[in-house]
């Protein structure tokens, strides 16, 4: 679509571009976009360029609410959703001026999605009004007034002249933000209609988010690196102690729910103001760096009602005034430049037998942005090796290697050595995409081995000097790739058999007779080879005594060391489907076990984790855990704890690290019985005798209200209570707070909830 002058887009998501973007647009363009989804789906429309000559070119939206908007000049709009299950783009251009134009990305949200986690219901909030943030501003009128804007919600406007030629300012009371413009102007687009320059702002209550000062430090987005909170408008303002400076950010990770949650970053410290916006992101791609070109910056979280994502975690620090910050250098790159300010330019190149995808050179800009990230540096997809070591990498490892591929590589050592094959990761479609490797440099070379799907191959030899590895790729889905190092050697040495992944391998001599050794790290057990091998003559060749070791997290085991690590088969890569784990923890007798979630990301609903207070599954359940929701800590109340893996046979994610300890039981007191997700805990004594109650967040009710007592066995007098969204019930009082069962997560099917809201006589 990038050259295109308009068409019919289908599919989940897409680009849209002005034509010959991002060089200028041509003149007397009229061009029309149309995004269709199935019946029920909606649209997000997110601008991440938008440069047109003022009020003579435009871009007209229909599909939306209101039913038509219509966008001009320079700054970028707001994100668009339809009501509808289109959206039609008519870009329009007149004779003269052109400028950079338009892109933007489009994201079809299936209306399955909408069921994801219910909605919350505030009292005395009209939810009638849902599409408020459009408003009536960009509908075409025949006339020399605009329509009346009104006021935001929670706001105020300030001018009542809809004339054209008029503004009218807005703003927000204290402790919301304002979404969209500050102000607004009447103005007659393309000589036909009057409209506003942009939608009347809304004013969203701020739920997180803080002020920050420099020179330097990290924030995330809440509950990072768990899914972050629904309906959530999070601010931040970054502030240089030093005036003189500026502040500089970068994203150490980044994932947003694409098309529906918005981080917007904006220059100086008027938050939603759209003359101020450097970037709109959703997704996962993310510029390099980000740099304001004032003192201050601020950033702008904004999630939809539905399942969110883990969310970013941010560096910022302050720079010097007029520049763009280190961009740093590419993988397998080289950068030729070392200054980072105003109209400096750097330059890239690849090391040997890598190929640059990206821009050759960047410049800092005025606006103190670099013109383009960094470029990446990937391996060919047709390549000759005559070095006696290397790396064959699959097209744009890992971050999957795309369709419709047919590369071949051929590994050529010296006559009478051989080469060797270390699998350091493998990933393919499984029975659709191949990679096959032959004992020789034609197509018809006998076969050494074929593979594909997710097991990562055994080391492989060849007979011969010479290797053809063949990767066939079909035409839909792909894998993370490969990464393959391939080294040659002769015939009194062995070949390197590398380092595992997951591993520490001890030894460095190869030849015939000599032995290397091999530990796996903390959580890994070897699911290949022994601890031990040797080079060794055999049936006339020199090899290794046994298949070169590799190292995995097991699916479940029993443990009894006073420390450890528990991760999820497949730990750092995903898990696998349709798993069924144990694993046993025991401790001392007098001993109990505490366990700490570092890292916890499973299927939701469908992937689950129990964890159970005694050696068995009839033991009696401590909690049930899947998302991302998960407890700081749990503890067994003797020395057996017991957890259970399930997961079912489709889709899965990057499962979970979870630290063990035993721990001794103080004298004189209990151990720290936690807090209830979604509630807090009132009481800091853990003594013999001592109690501590909790409560729960709004709409949520404890399971059980009796306080927690220190017994003199030093356990609490029972488990922690948990705080549950339940399905139906009576609600009393002035205000509160109704949630769907489950509320966060997915609520259950076949559901009849009543709730009774009783207030006091006479009220309403």
């Amino acid at each position: 679509a990038e050259d295109a002058c308009g068409g019919t887009m289908r599919g989940s998501s897409g680009i849209i571009s002005s034509p010959n973007f991002p060089n200028e647009y041509h003149n007397n363009a009229d061009c029309t976009w149309t995004i269709v989804a199935e019946p029920g789906d909606t649209i997000s429309l997110i601008f991440t360029d938008f440069q047109m000559e003022e009020k003579y070119d435009y871009l007209e939206i229909e599909g939306s609410e209101p039913p038509t908007i219509g966008l001009s000049g320079m700054n970028i709009p707001p994100p668009v959703i339809s009501n509808k299950n289109w959206l039609r783009l008519h870009f329009v251009t007149d004779s003269n001026h052109r400028y950079r134009g338009f892109s933007a990305h489009y994201q079809v949200k299936k209306a399955i999605d909408f069921k994801s986690r219910g909605f919350k219901l505030f009292p005395g909030k009209d939810n009638s009004n849902k599409f408020s943030i459009l408003n009536e501003g960009g509908i075409k009128q025949a006339s020399n007034l605009c329509p009346d804007p009104g006021e935001p919600e929670n706001g105020k406007r300030i001018g009542s002249d809809f004339s054209l030629g008029a503004t009218v300012q807005f703003s927000c009371d204290e402790d919301y933000v304002l979404q969209g413009s500050k102000s607004i102007t009447c103005q007659r687009i393309a000589e036909v209609f009057a409209a506003w320059s942009d939608h009347r702002p809304v004013c969203k209550v701020k739920t997180c988010g803080s002020n920050l000062q420099g020179p330097g430090g990290t924030f995330s987005s809440p509950n990072f690196p768990f899914q972050y909170d629904s309906n959530a408008q999070c601010v931040w303002v970054i502030t240089a102690i030093n005036t003189n400076k500026v502040i500089q950010i970068n994203f150490e990770e980044f994932d947003l729910e694409i098309g529906y949650d918005t981080l917007t970053i904006g220059d100086g410290g008027e938050v939603g103001d759209p003359k101020t916006v450097l970037q709109v992101l959703t997704g996962s791609f993310v510029p390099d760096l980000i740099v304001s070109m004032s003192n201050q910056m601020w950033l702008h979280l904004q999630t939809d009602e539905s399942v969110g994502s883990i969310g970013f975690k941010v560096n910022y620090k302050e720079i010097e005034k007029e520049s763009c910050g280190d961009p740093g250098t590419p993988l397998y790159g080289i950068r030729e430049g070392d200054g980072f300010s105003n109209r400096d330019v750097l330059r890239f190149e690849c090391q040997f037998g890598f190929e640059l995808i990206g821009e050759k050179s960047i410049i800092c800009q005025e606006n103190n942005q670099w013109s383009a990230n960094i470029p990446i540096c990937i391996f060919p997809c047709l390549s000759n090796f005559t070095a006696p070591m290397g790396t064959v990498l699959s097209p744009d490892y890992p971050e999957g290697y795309g369709n419709n591929l047919n590369c071949i590589w051929t590994i050529i050592s010296d006559p009478g050595s051989r080469i060797h094959l270390s699998f350091n990761d493998f990933d393919l479609e499984s029975q659709f995409d191949f990679l096959a490797v032959k004992d020789g440099d034609s197509v018809d070379s006998p076969i050494i081995g074929t593979f594909t799907g997710a097991e990562v191959p055994s080391h492989l030899t060849s007979n011969g000097h010479i290797l053809r590895l063949e990767f066939q790729a079909d035409h839909s889905m792909s894998g993370r790739g490969f990464n393959i190092t391939y080294n040659t050697f002769g015939h009194n040495e062995c070949p390197d058999p590398g380092v595992p992944i997951n591993a520490r391998r001890f030894g460095d001599n190869f030849q015939l007779g000599s032995s290397i050794s091999v530990i796996c790290e903390e959580g890994f057990i070897k699911t290949q080879g022994t601890e031990t091998i040797t080079c060794m003559l055999m049936d006339g060749k020199v090899m290794w005594s046994g298949p070169i070791p590799k190292c995995g997290a097991p699916c479940g085991g029993h443990f009894s060391s006073p420390s450890g690590v528990i991760l999820s088969p497949g730990w750092p890569g995903y898990y696998k489907d349709s798993l069924n784990c144990e694993w046993v923890i025991e401790a001392e007798p007098g001993h109990s076990i505490k366990i700490t979630f570092e890292r916890f990301q499973t299927e939701l609903n469908y992937d689950v984790l129990e964890v159970h207070d005694g050696p068995n599954l009839l033991s009696p359940l401590l909690g049930s855990y899947n998302g991302t929701q998960v407890p700081q800590f749990l503890f067994s109340s003797s020395n057996f704890m017991y957890l259970l893996f399930t997961t079912d046979n489709s889709r899965s994610n990057n499962g979970f690290k979870i630290h063990y300890e035993s721990v001794t039981v103080n004298t004189y007191s209990c151990l720290d019985p936690g807090i209830p997700v979604h509630g807090h805990r009132y009481g800091h004594d853990f003594s013999i005798g001592s109690t501590v109650s909790f409560s729960c967040d709004p709409g949520y009710r404890l399971s059980h209200e009796e306080p927690l007592l220190c017994e003199k066995n030093h356990w609490w007098s029972h488990p922690l209570p948990t705080c549950d969204a339940l399905c139906g019930g009576d609600v009393r009082g002035p205000s509160g707070t109704i949630l769907s069962p489950g509320y966060p997560d997915l609520y259950p099917n076949s559901l009849n909830c009543t709730w009774t809201v009783d207030v006091t006589h006479g009220k309403g």
